[in-house]
């Protein structure tokens, strides 16, 4: 049994979750808070920053596979002979804040360009959300085609909710949400739904097709390991309620 066997069952379930550190996190103590809280709270992976000592400090950390994320190709050669067991394009939203925004042509381009490199790592590449949602549903479609494994969507940080507790949850979530619909209902490849998510969202995320979500923020910036654990295994929980309900 090789270290993804348990990703690809949690997939084929629909019950994948991702903890992402942060694709600029290079904060060994943080994240290595963040992958052990992955671990003991019962998440399926981990996804880090795409830094060869961070990398093979992770490793030695947990038994998770170890997603790394970059939007340079060539730093996916060194994660791999670091010890990545996958690999993702995307998590752009630690990019938006300066401006930087990634369009169809360039996602498609970083994937070709990446599956040359490495043609047989599993790779999950994210569909910005600043597209319009039909436009996301087609680069979701031509990403499958250019050998993308896996499919992620976000929109966090484009929501802007209006109200507080459980309704600000799900506004914050939708755009996610919709484009975790309609694109998992186009592609024959697992949609990962990220950015936005909480315990609250991450059933409708299940529901509207997803077979996971990815989780940042909502772990790394609290300040304790304890409440990092505790907030990864009440995503596992509403995750596993949503099967059940199912």
């Amino acid at each position: 049994m090789t270290i993804l066997s348990s990703l690809v069952s949690a997939l084929n379930q629909g019950k994948a979750l991702k903890v992402i550190s942060g694709l600029n996190n290079f904060d060994a103590v943080n994240v290595k808070a963040v992958v052990k809280a992955a671990e003991l709270g019962g998440a399926t992976f981990v996804d880090i920053a795409a830094d060869a000592e961070l990398i093979r400090m992770v490793k030695e950390t947990t038994h998770l596979p170890v997603c790394v994320s970059a939007v340079e190709p060539e730093k996916f050669v060194m994660a791999v002979e670091a010890g990545a067991d996958l690999i993702e394009i995307g998590n752009f939203d630690s990019f938006y804040a300066q401006g930087r925004t990634f369009g169809a042509d360039e996602v498609l381009a970083l994937t070709q360009a990446t599956r040359a490199l490495l043609p047989n790592i599993m790779l999950s590449v994210t569909v910005p959300h600043v597209l319009p949602l039909d436009q996301q549903v087609a680069l979701a479609e031509k990403l499958v085609a250019a050998g993308a494994d896996i499919i992620q969507t976000e929109g966090g940080t484009s929501a802007a909710p209006q109200s507080a507790g459980i309704l600000g949850l799900i506004e914050k979530a939708a755009p996610t949400l919709a484009a975790a619909h309609a694109i998992a209902h186009a592609v024959n490849v697992p949609v990962l739904c990220a950015s936005g998510i909480s315990n609250v969202t991450a059933p409708m995320a299940i529901a509207a097709g997803a077979a996971g979500v990815g989780v940042g923020s909502m772990i790394h910036q609290l300040n304790s390991e304890i409440a990092m654990i505790a907030a990864v295994r009440s995503l596992v929980e509403s995750m596993n309620t949503a099967k059940v309900a199912v």
